[in-house]
């Protein structure tokens, strides 16, 4: 963690024996240690409640995901535009509508399409 190696601890030891004396070393490493473990149940309650921010987050996507799947139109239009981005498709494929007359737009027959057509080539030699 901090990247301290035996001899760093040695002499870490040795000065804190001199410094500190025998008799109070052993409440002083233990105080230490105290709030050696009070740093870390407060890193490990700081890492929770990220844990909990990005999980609620996390939730409230998947929440308006399925909110938006589970709506039928929307899905529908969201599929149509992947599909038919300009809506070329969808006026090609109406129904003819009647007029004020009664009488039908007119579509195409097969005959008429095929006479429309280019005129197919022979097969090269």
């Amino acid at each position: 963690m901090f990247d301290i190696g035996w001899d760093e601890m040695a002499l870490i030891a040795v000065v804190s024996l001199i410094v500190i004396g025998p008799k109070d070393l052993p409440v002083v490493l233990r105080q230490v240690g105290r709030w050696t473990r009070k740093a870390r149940e407060m890193a490990a309650d700081f890492q929770r409640g990220m844990d909990d921010m990005a999980r609620e987050s996390e939730l409230a996507e998947l929440k308006q995901q399925v909110a938006k799947v589970a709506e039928p139109n929307l899905l529908r239009q969201e599929i149509d535009k992947a599909i038919d981005p300009t809506g070329e498709m969808a006026k090609a494929m109406e129904v003819p509508t009647l007029d004020l007359t009664g009488a039908t737009q007119a579509v195409p027959t097969p005959e008429a399409i095929a006479a429309d057509a280019p005129a197919p080539r022979p097969p090269e030699p």
